[in-house]
């Protein structure tokens, strides 16, 4: 199947524009962010990195041709990606922004907690109702504007569990551990819904002119003039139905581990700073000492 993919063309295959653009935001990130630690650069290169291998690398080709490839897309996008590109930014950067009331209003009001759960996980499982998803991904622009709005939304709902500043922080390490749970749980209808619907529900990878139409999004109209579109099948390695549910389970695999990682951190920094409050009233109020 693999081999099958040179038939596009390396500018289908490597989006070498996309490829600079991300060049160019990292000698923009060097150039004018001043002192990040070495964790902060290496988190920024690893998230460019990321970036390109999901939307600019053959994966993101794969992913308009196969449901379980695009599933892993998503994953990496709104579940890996805004943690990391959120802690690469040194802290001062956001306190000079936030000290701007037309940003700080709004962002304060859209970061809450409940309001920023509600907002990914409402705004991702109405992209995957079927009808909404196909018009999507056979429209370029609104494609990328979708992608985009997705990708601000899940920044927004990360914001409260790795939030750098700690005049900013609204929830306790008790409370982060309740948020990551209700994010798991809000997001497994959507997951349930394409694992258990019993058939493929995506025209864009079952029906061969909405496929072609998808492809638009990637390949030059010239190259898709010379692909058969009834050949769908000829790129995936499972049947529509098998590859859809996979791109179910494979987003409530990924969602477990990056939420389990992420709650694995929290309890840490949670007993840490109770044992770091733990010894600050001890020294403070030491322990009766016997008489002897």
């Amino acid at each position: 199947m693999l081999e099958n993919l040179s038939m596009f063309g390396f500018r289908a295959l490597w989006s070498p524009w996309f490829f600079l653009c991300l060049v160019a935001i990292a000698v923009l990130y060097f150039m004018f962010i001043k002192n990040p630690t070495k964790k902060q650069r290496i988190l920024f290169i690893t998230s460019l990195v990321s970036l390109y291998i999901v939307k600019g690398s053959p994966v993101d080709l794969l992913g308009h041709l196969n449901f379980s490839i695009h599933m892993i897309q998503m994953s990496v996008l709104y579940l890996i990606l805004p943690p990391l590109f959120l802690l690469s930014i040194p802290s001062g950067y956001y306190r000079k922004l936030l000290s701007i009331k037309a940003v700080s209003r709004p962002f304060l009001f859209l970061t809450k907690p409940l309001f920023a759960v509600l907002l990914f996980n409402g705004v991702f499982s109405i992209y995957h109702y079927p009808v909404i998803f196909d018009g999507i991904k056979t429209n370029t622009i609104l494609h990328a504007s979708v992608t985009i709005f997705i990708f601000i939304t899940a920044i927004i709902m990360w914001w409260p569990l790795v939030c750098p500043l700690p005049e900013y922080r609204k929830l306790s390490g008790l409370q982060k551990l309740a948020y990551i749970f209700a994010d798991g749980m809000l997001l497994t209808p959507a997951c349930a819904l394409i694992i258990f619907s019993g058939v493929p529900i995506y025209e864009t990878y079952t029906n061969p002119a909405a496929w072609a139409k998808a492809l638009e999004l990637c390949v030059p109209a010239s190259m898709l003039a010379n692909i058969d579109i009834n050949s769908v099948q000829m790129f995936s390695w499972l049947s529509p139905y098998d590859d859809q549910q996979l791109g179910g389970v494979i987003m409530k695999i990924m969602q477990e581990i990056s939420y389990g990682y992420t709650l694995g951190a929290v309890f840490y920094q949670w007993v840490r700073e109770e044992k770091r409050k733990e010894q600050q009233q001890t020294a403070i109020y030491p322990s009766p000492q016997p008489l002897k």
